[in-house]
């Protein structure tokens, strides 16, 4: 599967920084709330795609981002995950 980064949050909103206290519990629940966002903009993800939380290596640390998961030869799936690229909430109250 190959997936497409989508972010930790909202584009127009804060995020936790990477070396905050308690990055990980605020940066996983800051993902998860995105997630539940992005599922409920777009709609559930159709067979052969998954959102999911990411751990991605940085100099300064590991960080957390909003991924879709989707089979390269699954046009559906495939069209999902670019669509939550480019269609993903830009705000909380989007």
């Amino acid at each position: 599967m190959d997936y497409i980064c989508i972010g930790s949050t909202p584009l127009y909103e804060r995020c936790t920084q990477v070396g905050t206290p308690d990055y990980w519990e605020r940066a996983r629940e800051e993902c998860r709330r995105f997630l539940d966002l992005i599922r409920k903009k777009l709609g559930p993800e159709p067979p052969g795609a998954r959102l999911k939380v990411k751990s991605f290596p940085h100099d300064f640390g590991s960080y957390l981002e909003v991924v879709c998961l989707f089979e390269e030869d699954n046009e559906e799936a495939k069209s999902y995950a670019y669509k939550c690229e480019a269609e993903a909430p830009r705000n909380w109250e989007d």
